[in-house]
């Protein structure tokens, strides 16, 4: 019994642990518990008889009943045998399984507060067979989001008789094919089969064909308009098909116009729930710290009027807040403004504007401010903010693009524990901002309200042309014009105030006319990006002198037209991701006197690389390069140039036709300082060669980061390396210690990431190697079979993505690897059940971050979502 004890002990122990990451104990394992449980109860019976049998024994040794002891023998017999059956039988490969996939995938949301009527009413309308769609109203912020996402989790813990159900956030403007795709997605219709069909029509017919079979919920978050569903191909809910269609909108109007059966409004919460989800926001700790504070945060908390997103906003706001003196002045800034405002989004302007004013300095308010210029939901990248930043003079006079870029990446990290700003995307290179606080800071930059045209966001065109045509534009300082459906603009637009212009989207587009910015005197920033059609530029853009940014990424415009050089404050210039080989005339660049950044990242440039890089030599303010080297006499003309190498932030090498192995020595690396980004391309082979090699006193301090600086390529974030067909092993990464990206593609040869063999690498290796990885990816790589022969430990590791690795047999994980940052690891699952690990324990605790890899289509993690012609292929092969 004690060797069934402990073995019972330990499968038990599995067991709890397999259930506590939402696995399933099989019923094997479950009816040998149960029987062990039995078994200890029986030999607990026999051993207390035997005991009594024993006291009763004559001079103790006799047996007064020999029949009773012969019983009680034959049963001890009988029990040893079912006991060692039981030990035998104990020892289990598998003691849980993983549970079946839920209807739905559970959407992340904040703990609700005061939702349960509104919810309850929701439930009710779900199982009435009369109401088919059902319509959430209220003002922005009021919670109608997070109510939405408790019914879709909802269908996690109850049993259901629905097919499927669809979640959907759709926005302004509202997009059919966007809203399409989801709903093919959650079907599980395959990817041909869409791509076959060209036309939302032909889209539609085959998603209502596949949505009449079934019984589906549809949950649509933030509607603006009316949606056509006919259009959309989903088939009206009724009586019959007992589906159910669920959206949330801030009108009532809109409920009306989709035939909403039944709109039920969602109130602000009462004083009592306020209180409760202010306190959450606010943490006891700082409520404790003085006994006036209490009463002060209640007064707080009523002046937000039980509205959700306020009393979360003002209450993280005042986390730490200790002195009730600044509690009175919170009150106070709050009592200054009207009890009851005319509008409903004026009043939570008002209230979440105390947010903004406890903003440290007027600097980050002009920076939060200005991200009002996106369009909701956008999603904005970090870097490309903070350019526009600096050429808006928002960071004051910029000497140093590094520096400024640094002052920029705080000023986001307040906004963002400001819970102003928001991260979004697997690698927080983005941010958006919640579409409350996006209108709240239109508000803001139009004067609370008082000057309506002095910032201008339009996702409609017909609403520019009105505009134009009532020379409203006279006032306007910002302006963006997003996804536009237009082939042609007006002849020009009066705007001589405008000091900010966004076209971007507009796929349509293939020029401006000639004076389009003609009476545009004071631009300083001028977008037109990813107008993927946009085929050449009006010569009067030349005139443009106070024109400091100027980006035409996602272009197809062929040639730069030479009156650029008139730009004489240009500060950035972006032509990154040309969709066309491009032509940059001669002494363009070298005109440009106050260029200090240039960026030409993954653009073909059609002839005269050499000459470009001399003339940005020739720049004195030039700070940051991105360019792509496509030759041995580019890449010969950078390596003799220290000025060009300390500017370097971006380096591309690809497309070697002269060179079959790319060599690159550590010195060159080093001097470029800045240098981010590191990409090769279609280069058979890649070697770096180290120098000198490190010495034991080189490695005793290594824990001051000066000496790593100096002796790696400390700067460097991000690695990736594409169609190398000779590669064997990238053991050189190991000297980027910062490193956080890497991506290693279509290399037929490599069979190791890193090689222990390495000459300087017992030394190297006493470094966290990978220390400060997030991401991984390694696709198409036949001959792969590990990462790392040895264990490491990834402290940093968020995500992995392997495809199409088929040799990949294990990961460099043991039991000490750190999984407290991992969010996800993705790979096929045919991959994911070859893989070996020393023990079950290491692939229990990894298994539940695994994911099903589905092939992503470049545009997926692109910022655009433009397909180019490789990006097609490459969608196409996945």
């Amino acid at each position: 019994m004690a060797k069934l004890n402990n073995l019972y002990e330990d499968v038990k122990a599995k067991v709890e642990r397999a259930e506590q990451r939402q696995m399933v104990r099989t019923k094997e394992v479950g009816g040998w518990i149960c029987e062990v449980e039995v078994t200890v109860t029986e030999v607990k019976e026999i051993l207390q008889k035997g005991d009594q049998e024993i006291r009763k024994r004559c001079l103790g040794c006799c047996p007064r009943n020999c029949w009773s002891s012969y019983k009680i023998g034959k049963a001890v017999s009988e029990k040893l045998v079912a006991v060692s059956g039981q030990i035998g039988n104990g020892h289990f490969d598998v003691v849980a399984e993983m549970l079946p996939r839920p209807l739905v995938d559970e959407l992340p949301m904040e703990e609700t507060v005061g939702s349960e009527l509104a919810y309850g009413r929701i439930c009710g309308f779900l199982k009435d067979p009369q109401v088919g769609i059902m319509g959430l109203y209220g003002m922005g912020g009021v919670g109608k989001t997070t109510l939405l996402k408790k019914i879709h989790n909802n269908f996690l813990t109850t049993s259901s008789d629905f097919d499927v159900v669809i979640w959907d956030v759709v926005s302004k403007p509202s997009n059919i094919e966007k809203i399409q795709k989801v709903i093919w997605n959650k079907l599980q219709i395959s990817g041909d089969e869409w791509e076959n069909r060209s036309t939302k029509e032909q889209k539609a017919a085959e998603i209502l064909r596949v949505l009449k079979t079934k019984k589906f919920v549809l949950l649509l978050d933030d509607i603006w308009e009316r949606l056509d569903l006919l259009e959309m191909g989903v088939p009206h809910p009724d009586a019959q098909n007992k589906s159910k269609i669920v959206f949330t909108t801030r009108s009532l109007d809109v409920c009306h116009q989709m035939k909403a059966q039944k709109s039920t409004k969602v109130e602000c919460l009462p004083s009592e729930e306020a209180w409760t989800l202010f306190q959450k926001a606010v943490g006891e700790e700082t409520l404790r710290f003085h006994p006036h504070i209490p009463r002060l945060a209640k007064i707080v908390a009523e002046e937000c009027k039980g509205l959700p997103l306020a009393l979360i906003t003002l209450g993280r706001a005042m986390v730490g807040e200790k002195d009730p003196s600044n509690w009175d002045k919170v009150i106070q800034d709050l009592s200054k403004f009207p009890a009851e405002i005319s509008g409903m989004e004026d009043e939570l302007f008002h209230r979440l504007k105390v947010s903004y004013d406890r903003l440290s300095d007027n600097v980050i308010k002009s920076c939060f401010t200005y991200c009002s210029l996106f369009s909701e939901d956008w999603e904005i990248s970090n870097e490309n903010l903070i350019q526009y930043w600096i050429a808006e003079g928002l960071l004051g006079e910029v000497h140093d693009i590094y520096e400024a870029c640094n002052q920029g990446r705080k000023i986001i990290k307040n906004l963002k524990h400001a819970c102003l700003l928001e991260s979004c995307g697997s690698r927080e290179q983005r941010i958006k901002m919640h579409d409350v606080i996006h209108d709240m800071a239109l508000w803001l930059y139009g004067e609370c309200g008082k000057e309506k045209n002095k910032i201008l966001v339009y996702n409609h065109f017909f609403r520019l042309k009105e505009a134009a045509e009532i020379s409203e534009l006279k006032e306007t300082e910002k302006m963006s014009l997003w996804g536009q459906n237009v082939e042609k603009f007006p002849e020009t637009l009066m705007c001589p105030n405008l000091k900010t212009l966004f076209v971007e989207g507009c796929h349509k587009l293939t020029k401006f006319s000639s004076g389009f910015f003609q009476f545009m005197p004071l631009i300083r920033v001028l977008n037109l990006e990813c107008n993927d059609n946009l085929s050449e530029l009006p010569t009067g853009i030349g005139k443009l002198n106070g024109l400091r940014y100027l980006n035409l990424g996602y272009t197809r415009i062929r040639e730069l037209p030479i009156e650029l050089k008139n730009l004489k404050n240009l500060m950035i210039l972006r032509l990154d991701h040309m969709l066309s080989p491009i032509t940059i005339p001669q002494d363009l660049i070298s005109n440009l006197i106050s260029l200090k950044l240039f960026s030409l990242w993954e653009t073909n440039i059609l002839s005269g690389a050499e000459t470009l890089l001399e003339e940005l030599e020739s720049l004195n303010d030039i700070n940051e390069i991105g360019i792509a080297i496509s030759s041995a006499l580019s890449l010969n003309k950078l390596k003799r140039s220290h000025k060009l190498q300390r500017c370097i932030r971006h380096l591309q090498l690809n497309k070697w036709a002269d060179v079959i192995t790319l060599e690159l020595s550590s010195s060159f690396l080093k001097r470029m300082e800045h240098l981010n980004d590191l990409e090769v391309h279609h280069c058979d082979d890649v070697k770096i060669s180290m120098e000198r090699e490190m010495t034991q006193n080189d490695v005793i301090g290594l824990s001051n980061y000066n000496v790593a600086r100096e002796q790696y390529f400390y700067s460097l974030r991000s690695i990736g390396i594409q169609n190398c067909s000779k590669l064997l092993d990238l053991t050189w990464v190991v000297y980027a210690s910062c490193l956080e990206e890497l991506d290693v593609e279509d290399c037929e040869s490599i069979e190791l990431v890193l090689h222990h063999d390495h000459g300087a690498y017992e030394i190297v290796a006493k470094l966290d190697i990978f220390s400060r990885l997030k991401y991984l990816k390694l696709n198409r790589l036949p001959r792969l079979k590990s990462i790392y022969q040895h264990p490491l430990l990834f402290p940093s590791l968020e995500i992995i993505k392997v495809s199409d690795c088929k040799s990949l047999s294990s990961l460099p994980f043991d039991s000490n690897t750190s999984n407290n940052n991992l969010k996800k690891i993705k790979g096929e699952t045919s991959w994911w059940n070859q893989l070996k690990w020393k023990d079950e324990t290491i692939k229990d605790c990894f298994t539940p971050y695994f994911q099903v890899y589905e092939a992503e289509a470049y545009f997926a993690e692109s910022e655009t979502g433009i397909i180019d012609d490789d990006m097609q292929k490459q969608l196409v092969s996945n």
